[in-house]
């Protein structure tokens, strides 16, 4: 239900009155002489964006790798092996069967004894107990920002935040189209969407590696209140 505004403006002539000028019914936006928001990495390209979140992720300790849809599968089996192939929740996405991820998920994964659980909007005590003893979550980044080295991660009944959070070790595919220069650009995308009446997500997540934290010493600790080790997977898609 649309909530309604009453005595506004009486409370906001009341407010003019004090501060003794006129109240103003008309706000113009202002435009600034220097918006340096949209100058970084303004005229990079995909593949130049790609390289800068490279760097970016040696400095907050996030292991990245380069695919496309074809080697994808090798590459997922390459890091989740690489985190000790125990078990997986993920996520119940359709992209994961448009990266081609279903055999290697539902045929090839419970026959080398790797435990796979899927996102139950049903059941969401047992979502939070198998994504607690899960030793690896697997989301997909909607929006992914190359300054930062940051993946956005839109939460719902069935891409539930607890994936990204309670396992040891995180996995976040990042499709290459999904890669802006930092977070002006993203902040554009999900207001465009609100404006457009697409349906946003009421948990956005903006995670940066795995969790690190630091002192009044500022001395880095990493995995304090989430996964303690991060890789992004990079694919191909355009």
């Amino acid at each position: 239900m649309a909530g309604t505004i009453e005595n506004r403006d009486v409370f906001l002539s009341k407010i003019a009155k004090q501060l003794g000028r006129e109240p103003k019914t008309e706000m113009e936006r202002p435009t600034w002489q220097y918006q340096p928001q949209d100058r970084v990495l303004k005229e990079a390209t995909k593949d130049e964006l790609v390289e800068f979140l490279v760097e970016q992720c040696k400095n907050i300790h996030t292991d990245i790798v380069l695919t496309n849809t074809a080697n994808l599968p090798v590459d997922l089996q390459k890091v989740i092996e690489n985190y000790g192939s125990q078990s997986v929740i993920t996520w119940k996405d359709e992209r994961f069967k448009g990266f081609g991820l279903s055999s290697l998920m539902t045929e090839q994964w419970p026959q080398a004894n790797i435990q796979l659980y899927e996102w139950d909007s049903e059941q969401p005590q047992e979502n939070i107990r198998q994504a607690e003893k899960a030793n690896i979550g697997i989301t997909i980044s909607e929006i992914t920002l190359a300054e930062s080295g940051t993946a956005v991660l839109f939460s719902s009944k069935d891409k539930g935040r607890s994936v990204s959070f309670l396992p040891e070790n995180s996995i976040i595919l990042i499709p290459k189209s999904t890669i802006v220069p930092r977070m002006t650009q993203a902040a554009r995308l999900i207001s465009e969407k609100v404006r457009n009446g697409e349906q946003i997500a009421s948990c956005i997540n903006f995670i940066t590696g795995p969790s690190n934290s630091a002192d009044i010493e500022m001395i880095l600790i990493v995995g304090v209140h989430g996964p303690m080790k991060a890789t992004y997977i990079v694919i191909e898609d355009q």
